[in-house]
């Protein structure tokens, strides 16, 4: 979570310490290349969306009981 975090806050600051980070705990190059196209995308989508000022559809609305703000 704390690489997610990085790469989404300040993507210029990944250190190649954070990638051996991941590897120290098990994950493969694979894996990594695989969570930061995928914390990549989300980052590039959410962005997106709001520059547009897209509304989510009715049923996509959140449900504070399921979903609380943070």
């Amino acid at each position: 979570m704390d690489y997610a975090v990085a790469i989404t806050r300040e993507p210029a600051s990944t250190a190649r310490r954070d990638i051996d980070g991941l590897r120290e705990v098990g994950w493969t190059d694979a894996q990594i290349l695989t969570a930061t196209e995928v914390v990549g995308f989300f980052n590039y989508y959410v962005r997106m969306v709001e520059a547009l000022g897209v509304e989510p559809e009715p049923e996509m609305e959140r449900d504070p009981a399921v979903w609380p703000d943070p």
